[in-house]
């Protein structure tokens, strides 16, 4: 398995880069999808310090042929079981004179087709005409999260900042004290690698300082089907 080492890292510290994902015109492809799509749809949003695309497959089709090449199904099948799916995926431009941070925190929502009194479901959200919702743990635990990196991306343009094994925890209280910060990683991704990383894992951004672009692709995997008769807004079968 050319990526068993990347699985056991992710199970181990909750994070793992991958180098070469996708080729230099594989990347070129990429920008140029998302640089022609209208941005009059549902689901984008824009301010001075980013540029958002969610349910991006919903909104962008024409990327699934690129984004799923042979290097990403193989990465896919060496870290998960054939059951996974795809049920979230957000297109994040940074811009070279942004002033966004993102302060530590645990990606806990889900992203669903509606709202239903379920137990162990909280926290609902409804954001940009879409619910949210935290689902039980064995969800989050379960699921894996692939970010592309479309630009070189370190410590001086937002790379992520991550506290490894942090994801063993459990659900951590936002004011917790019992956070490692001297643990801290900063993970440095090139242009056409990716970081692999579980939602429960402790992790941060810094601002942009050094003028460069930070644009990335952000995918979410999971196996399990939500209880009746809640479905996740954006599933799509990428293995046949």
């Amino acid at each position: 398995m050319k990526y068993n080492n990347n699985k056991i890292e992710l199970e181990e510290n909750g994070y793992s880069v991958v180098g070469e994902l996708y080729s230099k015109n594989e990347i070129r492809q990429i920008i140029k999808c998302l640089e022609n799509v209208e941005h009059n749809k549902n689901g984008f949003l824009k301010t001075k310090d980013l540029f958002a695309i969610r349910q991006l497959i919903n909104n962008v089709p024409e990327l699934s042929p690129l984004l799923f090449n042979a290097n990403f199904l193989e990465l896919l099948s060496d870290i998960s079981d054939s059951q996974y799916f795809l049920t979230k995926a957000i297109y994040f431009d940074k811009p070279s004179e942004s002033n966004w941070f993102v302060p530590y925190h645990q990606d806990l929502s889900i992203s669903v087709d509606k709202k239903i009194d379920l137990e162990n479901y909280n926290y609902w959200t409804f954001k940009k005409g879409q619910y949210g919702v935290q689902p039980p743990i064995k969800i989050l635990e379960d699921t894996i999260t692939i970010r592309i990196h479309l630009d070189d991306t370190d410590k001086n343009n937002g790379a992520l900042k991550i506290i490894p094994k942090s994801h063993l925890n459990g659900i951590t209280r936002a004011d917790s004290k019992n956070w490692n910060l001297e643990n801290e990683i900063i993970c440095d991704v090139k242009r056409g690698g990716a970081m692999l990383m579980k939602p429960l894992t402790l992790h941060a951004s810094n601002r942009t300082t050094n003028g460069k672009q930070r644009r990335v692709i952000h995918l979410e995997l999971n196996k399990h089907k939500l209880d009746e008769p809640l479905k996740w807004l954006e599933h799509f079968n990428i293995q046949a």
